[in-house]
């Protein structure tokens, strides 16, 4: 029996040391809150910005639409006769939910391969080099969070032919990306730990 729990025991130690790198922030309202909690984050959004011109702000907005800072997010399983699991809905995987290709891409074009989706500095790198694309290729502003939002949702073709236009629930969302974006500048712009 002795044996058994401290076996438990170590395994739950061993457990809890695991999470806790990848656990989102807590009050993903606040950007002041977040970039508090995790130092590295605001160091990894300020390296984008200087590199690639994305404002901090619009790469948090983005983030928190698709992973809510979690660095081990995944699209959800899909199941046949609604009990049979058949896989994932997508590739989309960490921070920035990027897409297996895209991320090979992004790999290719930057020289980056050890590049990994779930760490902070590689997944805005990577939505740096993404919006600077669709800056080129669309025409899109890097300060413009919603249209950023689209085009980084239905990827450069699909916003170019305009795909979004007939996702009244992407619209939504984007407007929402746009809104988050804004109030995490103005909290930004009021919090000692960003300057």
């Amino acid at each position: 029996m002795n044996k058994a729990i401290r076996a438990l025991t170590l395994l739950l130690v061993l457990a809890s040391c695991g999470s806790g790198s990848h656990t989102p922030p807590r009050n993903l309202d606040n950007a002041c809150s977040i970039v508090t909690q995790r130092p590295k984050y605001l160091r990894a959004f300020k390296a984008t910005e200087r590199k690639w011109g994305v404002p901090v702000h619009v790469q948090m907005a983005v983030i928190h639409q698709e992973s809510k800072f979690d660095a081990d997010a995944r699209t959800p399983h899909q199941f046949v006769l609604g009990v049979i699991p058949v896989g994932r809905q997508s590739s989309a995987y960490g921070y920035g939910q990027a897409l297996d290709g895209t991320w090979d891409d992004y790999k290719r074009a930057t020289g980056k391969r050890g590049a990994r989706r779930d760490r902070i500095d590689d997944a805005t790198d990577f939505m740096g080099w993404y919006m600077n694309q669709t800056k080129r290729r669309n025409g899109i502003a890097l300060s413009d969070a919603r249209n950023q939002y689209l085009a980084y949702h239905e990827g450069h073709t699909g916003y170019a032919r305009g795909s979004h236009r007939a996702k009244p629930w992407l619209l939504n969302v984007a407007t929402r990306v746009s809104a988050r974006s804004n109030a995490y500048q103005a909290q930004l712009a009021s919090c000692r730990k960003a300057r």
